[in-house]
C-alpha cells in the first residue's frame, strides 16, 4: 500500500514536519472508485403478440423446410456419369440380357479339371524361369570372377554400362528459355465442376 509518512527532521536543531497523506483510514483519507458509465435503460417497445408469434412461426417453418430439404437430399445419391446407364438402354434391357445357362455336374467337373492343369503348368512355367535366370546368373559372376583373376583391367571393362545397348536420344532444348515480361496466373482457374444441392 502507498504511504506517506509524517517525518521529524532534526536539521541544526530546526524542527521541520511534513504533511501526511494516507490511503489507509483516518482524517485524510482519499477514496477512489471506478467510472461506470451509466446511463439510463431504454424503455422496451411492447409488441402485439400475435406479431411475436407470426415471427416466431416463420422462423420455425423456414427451418423445417430447411431440414426437409436436407433429408430430400441425403436421401438421393450423387450420379456419375461413366456408371449411368444411357435410357436407350436401360429401355432394351430385357431383350439384351442373356439367359442363365444351366451347366451339368460333368461339365462343372471338366471345366474344374481344365482350370486345375493350366494352374499347374503356369506354376512349372514359372519355376522354370526362376531356374533359368539363377542358372545364367550364376555363370556369368563365375565368368566375371575368373576374368578378374586373369586381369582387372579386361574385368572393369567387362562391368562397364554399355550405352549403345539402349540407344537413346533427345532432341529440343533441355531448359526452355524465359519469356520475356510474362505475367503468370495468379491461381485463377474455371471450375466446371457439376453442383449438386
Amino acid at each position: 500500500m502507498f504511504k506517506f509518512f509524517t517525518s521529524v527532521a532534526m536539521a541544526q536543531g530546526v524542527m521541520a514536519s511534513t504533511r501526511s497523506i494516507s490511503t489507509t483510514g483516518g482524517p485524510l483519507l482519499f477514496r477512489s472508485s471506478a467510472p461506470l458509465f451509466g446511463e439510463p435503460l431504454k424503455k422496451k417497445k411492447r409488441l402485439d403478440p400475435q406479431i411475436l408469434k407470426a415471427r416466431e412461426d416463420r422462423k420455425r417453418k423456414k427451418i423445417e423446410k430447411a431440414i426437409r430439404k436436407l433429408e430430400k437430399v441425403s436421401k438421393s445419391l450423387k450420379p456419375i456419369d461413366e456408371v449411368q446407364l444411357m435410357a436407350l438402354l436401360s429401355n432394351e434391357i430385357n431383350t439384351r440380357q442373356r439367359p442363365a445357362v444351366k451347366l451339368s455336374k460333368e461339365k462343372i467337373e471338366e471345366r474344374m479339371l481344365a482350370e486345375k492343369t493350366w494352374t499347374k503348368y503356369k506354376h512349372k512355367e514359372h519355376f522354370f524361369n526362376l531356374q533359368v535366370i539363377n542358372d545364367l546368373e550364376y555363370s556369368q559372376q563365375r565368368a566375371l570372377n575368373e576374368l578378374r583373376e586373369v586381369s582387372e583391367e579386361l574385368y572393369q571393362a567387362a562391368i562397364e554400362i554399355n550405352e549403345s545397348l539402349l540407344p537413346y536420344q533427345l532432341t529440343g532444348p533441355v531448359e526452355t528459355p524465359p519469356i520475356e515480361n510474362y505475367q503468370s496466373p495468379d491461381g485463377e482457374y474455371l471450375d466446371i465442376s457439376k453442383k449438386w444441392d
